[in-house]
């Protein structure tokens, strides 16, 4: 009996965890896009780490450009949006949008220490 509650257990983590990607629950996915992302591991991982970027970006930089970059991060939600689910595209969108918040942050280690 303690082995099956363990497997079950693991089991509805694994589940869990699958359902979701960095900036959205998979579960409530509503677009093609959306779903496209949920599906595609490569995707989802590209989710993960601009979403976590865009996060820790919004957190460094002062209030005027933190809404500079809020309004790039809509606009770029609406390109990505554009593709529906051709990979390619959406794989060309999310190297672009990390491209750029990497470059934010790498100016902002060039400014440091602190």
């Amino acid at each position: 009996m303690r082995i099956l509650k363990i497997t079950l257990l693991i089991v509805s983590s694994f589940t869990a965890m699958g359902s979701y990607a960095a900036s959205f629950d998979c579960a409530r996915a509503v677009t093609v896009t959306e779903h496209k992302i949920c599906n595609q591991l490569g995707l989802n991982d590209a989710d993960v780490k601009m979403a976590t970027s865009y996060n820790i970006l919004k957190r460094l930089v002062p209030m005027g450009t933190r809404s500079v970059i809020q309004d790039e991060q809509v606009k770029w939600l609406r390109l990505r949006d554009q593709c529906r689910d051709n990979l390619r595209c959406l794989n060309d969108v999310y190297a672009m949008r990390q491209q750029r918040i990497d470059l934010y942050l790498q100016q902002i280690y060039q400014r440091g220490p602190y």
